[in-house]
């Protein structure tokens, strides 16, 4: 298929319904579109780090990264560390393969990268994400807290400029995640 021509661009109040139609259509679901609402109103929320795609001025995408925390028991003292995690990335069911979520993915992961970020987590499909980079979080000593159907490749981590390989240990995701809960 032709790829679209998508602006990319951060989200504003007036986007919050539009993602929010965006989101359940591309999960089938409203639990995502909670997520998003409850990640805004968290501290853990970077205005910067929420992007959406637009084409013809219609929201067609969204994507966030979002604070959350990474415990490190490795050493004598529990470390804790604020590091960020892509979730969600949502496409307009009618317009897959058409390069929007792509283009969602680079533009956000490129804004975490100029933040300084020294990486980006996710769960997700590595078949997808893979091609922007993304690899399996347990080879570079980190886990997320997959749910039991996902499998263990599904914990993903893109590795950015100011990486700092020491930086090791467990994803605590943040208590907007619990809204996944309530399904």
């Amino acid at each position: 298929m032709v790829a679209l021509p998508v602006t990319i661009r951060p989200e504003t109040p007036d986007d919050h319904v539009p993602i929010a139609d965006v989101v359940t259509r591309a999960f089938g679901s409203p639990a995502e579109a909670r997520l998003v609402a409850a990640i805004r109103a968290s501290n853990d929320y970077h205005a910067d780090l929420a992007l959406v795609a637009t084409v013809d001025g219609s929201v067609v995408g969204h994507v966030m990264i979002s604070g959350c925390r990474l415990i490190d028991e490795g050493s004598d003292d529990t470390a804790e560390h604020a590091i960020v995690m892509l979730s969600p990335l949502a496409v307009d069911p009618d317009l897959h393969g058409r390069g929007v979520g792509g283009e969602l993915v680079r533009a956000v992961t490129g804004v975490a990268d100029q933040r300084g970020e020294p990486f980006v987590v996710l769960e997700g499909d590595p078949r997808y994400y893979s091609r922007f980079g993304f690899e399996p979080a347990a080879g570079h000593g980190i886990t997320l807290p997959l749910p039991d159907w996902a499998p263990p490749e599904a914990a993903q981590v893109l590795r950015l400029t100011n990486d700092d390989p020491r930086l090791q240990g467990h994803v605590i995701y943040p208590a907007s995640f619990d809204v996944l809960d309530d399904d």
